[in-house]
């Protein structure tokens, strides 16, 4: 979730302002026009499964994932025909799946294109015990304008043919610090880079303004489509995403957040049971050698 190069997961996106609330946002996370500078190749970030204690436990205080939350993220995007309305809906399910040697939190995304589904995907995420959030697999599901199945083929597994996931939000982020991997997967041409840009920088959504904002910038490391600069507020998760060059000129601001109750949290763990054993189905050779997913603690 929250990569670029392609998929259903949190890209940069342009949110058209149509409150004074908006209106601010777009001004104080003017995260930048501009050229794009040659995509960087972070180093490898080392995975060691014996680190990962408490998996699913992610309190990572930038991007909390505690089972029932939901965001809604909604803003503009220019897939060809101009700045059209986009929305992605990210929910922490209940479930577990194990990957690369650990217990995932299984994660359910929807992104949304005019009104229409266009991905729905399962992500699978741990903490390790720094504090790091990593990102070790995606099945996403792409459907055509019309509503119809178009397959899943940018599926990775961490552990499987050369892909190993990467830190998606740093425990303990600094100005400074190296550059880092997001996630590596050369069979669907995934490798993404990420570094801290900014920390207490003053940022709006569409929830409220903050001044304690992370800002993330990501790239594409295997083209120069540009960067994106994701802002994450202690104890609420992303609050916005920017463009910094590209074409698509993505934009999105948090417009709602939930927590489930359990009958919306069991329709949730429904809906990622069913995605899941479509993964068995379209995910390809590396969906199937992993386990079903589970119940969580």
């Amino acid at each position: 979730v929250m990569k670029t190069g392609g998929g259903a997961s949190l890209r940069g996106r342009r949110f058209r302002a149509v409150t004074a609330v908006m209106a601010v946002a777009l001004v104080s996370g003017a995260c930048g026009s501009g050229k794009s500078p040659a995509p960087e190749i972070p180093p490898q970030v080392s995975y060691d499964p014996a680190n990962f204690s408490h998996p699913i436990n992610i309190d990572n205080q930038y991007y909390p994932m505690v089972p029932g939350t939901e965001w809604v993220l909604e803003g503009t995007a220019n897939r060809g025909s101009g700045l059209q309305p986009h929305q992605v809906i990210i929910t922490v399910s209940d479930l577990t799946k194990v990957i690369h040697g650990i217990a995932t939190r299984v994660i359910w995304e929807k992104d949304v294109n005019e009104g229409k589904v266009a991905e729905t995907e399962l992500a699978f995420f741990a903490q390790d015990d720094e504090g790091n959030l990593w990102n070790l697999g995606e099945y996403p599901e792409e459907y055509s304008e019309k509503g119809k199945f178009k397959g899943a083929p940018s599926t990775w597994i961490s552990g499987l043919r050369g892909a190993q996931g990467g830190i998606h939000v740093p425990g303990t982020p600094s100005v400074g610090s190296p550059s880092y991997r997001e996630g590596t997967a050369p069979e669907v041409d995934f490798l993404d880079g990420a570094r801290v840009e900014a920390m207490n920088r003053q940022a709006c959504g569409g929830i409220g303004c903050f001044a304690n904002a992370l800002v993330i910038d990501e790239w594409n490391s295997k083209s120069n489509d540009g960067h994106q600069l994701k802002n994450y507020v202690p104890n609420i998760g992303p609050l916005r995403v920017d463009p910094r060059g590209g074409d698509e000129d993505e934009s999105l601001l948090l417009v709602k957040l939930k927590h489930l109750g359990p009958a919306d949290l069991t329709k949730v763990r429904d809906a990622a049971r069913r995605l899941d054993g479509r993964g068995y189905s379209y995910g390809g050779k590396d969906y199937r050698q992993t386990p079903p997913v589970e119940p969580g603690v």
